[in-house]
């Protein structure tokens, strides 16, 4: 072996040792441990938790938003409706957008994994033999028709003015209607929200459940009870130049 051979042998053994020992030594990363960008996490669970869970509650079960695990709710909305919501959000509601291209902070992919995660809570036969009514109204209802409507199927938990009876809250109130849109009313009236022990649109009156143009009656006439300013606590106060406050 020449000298060169010899040289070149020795440096090979070292670069093998000193990499070896690189790859070994302390504060080096593990391959598991490598932490993967925002923008690459596409587990369900992980966007789950992160995104949607301080308002639909733990695996969708509900909180101050409606119960995304509700299997009649998923028998209603299919993937188009939980996409635009989940990329779009609800204007005038707390529902922000999440995707990028509405301003939010997930991507295209993230967005689909999200919805297709929330899919697989729903369940074939959530609905049995009966047909729910559409998730969109097919034509506006009416709000006469609504109010009769209303004390036939609501009234007996929400009061006869709808400002709260002996088993549910008031559901005319300004505050709440500032929380929520028609649309979103129109779904808790088809789908309930059982996590508040409120029923479906099959088990207000036993036996009878809303025809679809009852559903867009009520709403309507729960529409029509929407204050001009929602959540403003004092829309007719002025203030008192005086006083620095109200009168």
């Amino acid at each position: 072996m020449t000298n060169y051979q010899a040289i070149g042998s020795t440096l090979a053994t070292f670069v093998v040792v000193v990499s070896v020992a690189c790859s070994n030594s302390s504060g080096r990363p593990l391959p598991d441990s490598v932490v993967v960008p925002p923008d690459e996490i596409v587990n369900f669970s992980v966007l789950y938790r992160q995104n949607c869970a301080g308002c639909h509650g733990v695996d969708g079960k509900g909180g101050a938003a409606i119960a995304l695990a509700n299997p009649v709710f998923l028998a209603i909305a299919d993937d188009t409706v939980i996409r635009r919501i989940a990329s779009n959000g609800v204007p005038g509601t707390p529902m922000p957008a999440f995707a990028q291209s509405a301003g939010g902070m997930l991507t295209d992919k993230q967005i689909e994994a999200l919805v297709q995660g929330i899919r697989s809570w729903g369940r074939p036969d959530a609905v049995g033999n009966q047909n729910p009514p559409p998730y969109v109204a097919p034509a506006p209802g009416d709000p006469q028709r609504g109010a009769d409507d209303y004390r036939t199927y609501c009234s007996s938990c929400h009061g006869a003015d709808g400002r709260g009876g002996s088993k549910a809250s008031s559901i005319v109130n300004g505050s709440y209607f500032a929380l929520v849109s028609d649309q979103q009313l129109r779904t808790i009236v088809i789908a309930g929200r059982p996590e508040l022990g409120a029923p479906d649109w099959r088990g207000d009156v036993e036996g009878r459940p809303m025809s679809a143009q009852e559903v867009s009656d009520v709403v309507a006439w729960l529409s029509s009870q929407r204050p001009k300013f929602p959540g403003q606590p004092y829309p007719t106060a002025s203030m008192n130049p005086d006083s620095g406050g109200f009168r």
